[in-house]
């Protein structure tokens, strides 16, 4: 849930949502919708690009019967230890009208990109999530702002992103997100449930629409949805 989405779209290329985030894993882009009531859920992958992995542990948890907070970060290695750096992401999310199937939702997301030397980053976005065939294909698209605490400037995000149901357990993703018209990135997989409606896992192959060359990447994430437990 993530996405979006400004926590995954900044840490991808080098950047984080976030997504993000982030729609649930692996999706950039984000949907309207929320953990459970009183639940949580631990979001876990590992990215990697020719030059750089990234290491992500995000958990949120619903607080009330429309919050999801999510507290969580990166570790991120270049080619040496020497280069490695860590993002810790904070992010708020309620939902200004409930997703039904063959209907629609809308969310209101803020957060920022905390980072040790400084220069953070803060974003907030709107998703909107339209369903169809019985909640089995899904279109989530994504309008906010960013602003970049290491250059001080702020810029228009964006995300466009379905998703298919091709099975009891195996959904189909793609997406289109970025910042402006220049900064433009794809993604595509699949996310299986081992468990329905407790554990996930997930694949991606990802890389910039204007820098095929430079920037692809893939990702393999796990995702774990807890019962309601919270007072």
């Amino acid at each position: 849930m993530l996405r979006a989405t400004r926590i995954a779209a900044l840490i991808l290329p080098t950047v984080v949502l976030a997504p993000t985030t982030h729609a649930a894993r692996p999706m950039v882009t984000d949907d309207a919708r929320i953990v459970d009531p009183r639940s949580c859920q631990l979001e876990t992958w590992t990215q990697r690009t020719s030059s750089a992995a990234e290491y992500w542990l995000l958990p949120s948890c619903a607080i009330g019967s429309n919050f999801e907070l999510i507290l969580g970060g990166a570790r991120t290695g270049g080619d040496g230890a020497a280069h490695a750096t860590s993002d810790r992401v904070v992010q708020g999310k309620t939902l200004l009208r409930t997703l039904a199937n063959d209907g629609w939702g809308l969310g209101l997301v803020a957060g920022g990109n905390l980072r040790p030397t400084g220069g953070d980053d803060a974003f907030a976005y709107v998703p909107a999530t339209f369903a169809f065939a019985d909640g089995t294909r899904l279109l989530h698209l994504n309008a906010g702002w960013l602003h970049d605490g290491t250059s001080r400037r702020s810029r228009a995000t964006w995300g466009i992103g379905g998703e298919v149901q091709v099975s009891d357990r195996l959904w189909l993703i793609g997406e289109s997100y970025g910042e402006g018209s220049n900064d433009r990135y794809y993604q595509l997989g699949l996310r299986l449930w081992l468990i329905p409606n407790r554990v996930q896992l997930d694949a991606t192959h990802g890389n910039r629409w204007n820098n095929p060359e430079g920037e692809r990447w893939i990702s393999i994430g796990l995702r774990l949805l807890s019962p309601a437990f919270l007072p």
